[in-house]
């Protein structure tokens, strides 16, 4: 039986190396991000590899919408046995001083709230079938305090801390969660940091199923970048999607 991917927060970069690494391993591929006309884009680029894909317009942040394009997803591809987790930080990122309940609830509503409305979407069937896998995306400010990006890390390390209890609870029950932490930029042709490559190691959790939580890149790279930058202006830093 054909199995079925489905991305959260579908881009060019991560959530397409993430479906071609499922896609040419058999599996079906649905994907979620706002923009239909670059949905389409990335569909017919899966297309033309032999993977069968099907886009699905939503705003991640309208809860709404998010689980009437999961549902849509699963009446047209059937089962959703793996659900990848990855949106791109949208929206003002702010210093740790200047971080305010508006720009703090911004990025929770888009990393935390909305991996809640699509594992709450996803997993009642995952648990009746007594398998699936969930993979929740955060980027290394998850880890590493960075005042440069404090709402963002706010959120994303309430997420990976979800992801680790999640797999606590439901490992038993058939469930593999997982979180993968990106702290690198994410760089077609850029080694470890390749979009394919980093879609392979997705995949390895997938059949593994054997660990939590993967790290991309090096945090003691971003630990000393932090120490340098703090307390100096860093709007000059460059701030990768999975930050």
């Amino acid at each position: 039986m054909v199995k079925t991917l489905v991305v959260v927060g579908a881009g060019p970069g991560l959530g397409m190396g993430v479906a071609r690494a499922f896609g040419l391993q058999g599996f079906q591929v649905g994907l979620i991000a706002r923009t239909r006309e670059k949905l389409d884009t990335l569909v017919s680029e899966l297309a033309e590899l032999g993977i069968t894909a099907a886009a699905f317009p939503a705003d991640i942040r309208d809860r709404d919408a998010l689980t009437t394009a999961l549902t849509a997803a699963r009446d047209m591809l059937g089962p959703i046995d793996v659900l990848e987790y990855s949106p791109s930080p949208t929206g003002p990122i702010t210093h740790a001083a200047q971080t305010t309940a508006d720009s703090a609830t911004a990025q929770f509503e888009l990393h935390v709230l909305g991996a809640v409305t699509a594992v709450g979407q996803v997993l009642p069937e995952m648990l009746t079938r007594g398998d699936g896998t969930l993979l929740l995306t955060t980027g290394v400010s998850s880890t590493v305090p960075a005042p440069f990006l404090a709402n963002v890390g706010m959120a994303m390390a309430g997420l990976r801390n979800w992801a680790h209890t999640l797999h606590a609870e439901l490992k038993s029950q058939g469930i593999h969660v997982g979180t993968v932490t990106i702290a690198s930029g994410v760089i077609p042709g850029g080694g470890e940091a390749d979009p394919d490559s980093i879609g392979a190691r997705y995949y390895s959790m997938y059949q593994q199923r054997n660990r939590v939580e993967e790290v991309i890149g090096d945090l003691d790279a971003f630990r000393s970048l932090v120490a340098r930058t703090s307390g100096r202006d860093s709007s000059a830093i460059p701030i990768s999607p999975a930050n």
